[in-house]
Parts: structure tokens; sequence; C-alpha cells
């Protein structure tokens, strides 16, 4: 089995190099070449571009930052959907829409191409160590013979056809960006009120209070520690995309919509590049939910 990986960010990049420590041949591609000769040193070998890539691979894994260059890549420019074997399988590990995911799945389907969408649940630590949460979407059969590849590099669950996979990946951000913002309001409330944050903190997690957030951006915040783990940008990517899938549900999702508010606030004070935890430093600017022109 010949796998090509396209797209070798802080995701992309773990999961290509366990799928070479498990011993696959894989192809590698990416637009940086640092991020390719990043990952050669583990193993692999270079494609020379994307449609290079289709000719020979029979699973292709796909990890790219929008939707709009997932659909570039597989119907719009590269068009590797239409270049792709007979048989062969597109798994895409970014964060995409619903509406996205099942263009591509149907113009697969079209070629006779397998699709799995594979968005993933945590960061690029998890992806190097192979402990990835992997929510798995698209014809249960498919992903009956794909479970093992997809265990080399995470940990897979299948969630039903590639609308529900990629659904519960924007909801599961933008419960987890809103929670950030709630707790950033917190904790800035702790500061006004003469709490002392380490305690605070500890406190907190032995209250109703007590969130997967606090555990892990609440230290980056307490050492104003902003070094982009998931930055500002990724999650206005992700709750701006989770919201317009809620639209197309008549739902008008207000909370994550005042979320939203906040990462584009930051964005507006230049911190896009810096860890989503950075929504705090809105807070201490005093600044509201309302969008800063």
């Amino acid at each position: 089995m010949k796998i090509g990986f396209i797209g070798l960010g802080k995701m992309g990049s773990g999961l290509a190099k366990n799928l070479i420590k498990a011993g696959f041949d894989v192809l590698l591609f990416d637009i940086n070449p640092d991020a390719v000769d990043a990952v050669l040193k583990v193993g692999g070998s270079y494609a020379a571009s994307p449609k290079a890539m289709a000719l020979e691979a029979d699973v292709i894994f796909t990890s790219l930052p929008l939707p709009k260059h997932m659909l570039q890549l597989t119907i719009e420019e590269e068009k590797i959907l239409q270049i792709m074997k007979e048989g062969s399988i597109l798994i895409d590990v970014s964060t995409i829409d619903p509406k996205t995911a099942r263009l591509i799945a149907n113009t697969a389907e079209k070629q006779n191409i397998q699709f799995l969408a594979c968005p993933l649940g945590k960061g690029p630590a998890q992806a190097s160590e192979g402990t990835e949460p992997i929510f798995a979407g698209g014809k249960k059969e498919v992903f009956e013979s794909y479970k093992d590849l997809l265990e080399k590099v995470g940990n897979p669950t299948y969630l039903g056809d590639v609308e529900q996979a990629t659904a519960f990946k924007l909801i599961s951000n933008m419960v987890g960006m809103t929670n950030i913002a709630v707790m950033s309001e917190g904790i800035q409330l702790a500061v006004q009120s003469g709490i002392d944050l380490s305690l605070f903190k500890e406190l907190m997690h032995d209250t109703g209070g007590d969130s997967a957030q606090l555990h892990l951006r609440g230290p980056f915040i307490l050492e104003n520690d902003y070094q982009p783990r998931f930055s500002v940008n990724l999650a206005e990517k992700d709750v701006r995309l989770g919201i317009e899938m809620a639209e197309s549900l008549t739902n008008k999702a207000e909370f994550s919509s005042l979320t939203l508010n906040y990462l584009q606030n930051a964005q507006a004070f230049n911190l896009g590049d810096k860890d989503v935890a950075a929504i705090y430093q809105i807070f201490q600017k005093g600044s509201s939910a309302e969008k800063i022109r």
C-alpha cells in the first residue's frame, strides 16, 4: 500500500511521521519545502506535486488549513479526484464544514474513489504521539476497511456520515472556544476582585467551573504565555465555520457568536498568531463583545 500525505503542518507532520514509523511507504507534499524536509528526516519520499502523488497513491491523507484549500485541491484546481486511481481513498483530517465534505464525498463517489472525513480532536502533541482522537465519517464499510490504518495515527471513532463527523468537530471547537472566553472573563473578574490567581485556578478545579480549558490554558494565561499551540486565527476560522453551519440549521448559536466577536477583536489587536488563550487580553483591555471596526 502506497500512502500519500498532503499538508505537513503542525498536525499533518505528526500523522505522516507515525505512518512512516509504522512501516508504510509514504509520499510527501507540502507547499512549504521545509515542512517536507522535516518529515523526510524520519523517512518517506518527496512527491513532485499533488497530481503526481495522485497517480501513484492507494491512500491519500490531506491536512489543509481551510475548506477552500480542500476544494482547490480536490475539485477546482489540482482536481486530484479526477486523477486518483479507481478504488483508492481520500482521507481528510482537516477541519472543514459539512457542506464542503458532502461535495467532496459526492465528487469522489462519481470517480469510484472512497472518501472519509476524519477531523482530529486535539493538538500537535497528540498527533506526534499517535494518540489523536479521530472523528470518522463516511460509509461504515469504508471506515471498517481502513480502521486499522487510522489506528496507526490515532484513536478513531465512527460517528456516521461525513456530515456528522465534520459537524461534531465544529461543535466541539465552538464549545471549547466559548469556554475559553467565559474562563477569561472569570479570570479578569478575579483580578478585579483582588483574588490571588494561582489560588483562584486551583480552587476552580474543585467546583462546577472546572474545565479542560482551565487545565490546559489556565496556566498559559497566568504565565502570560501565548506561544501558538492553537492560534486565535485558527479558532476564529473554526467558530465562524460552526456558526455558518448552525445558521444553515436555523440555529442562532448566540453564545458562539459572542465568542466569535471576541476572537475577531483579538485579531484586530494583532493577536491572531498568538495562542487562543490570548483572548484573555481582550478582557484585560476592558473590551466588550462589540466588534471593533
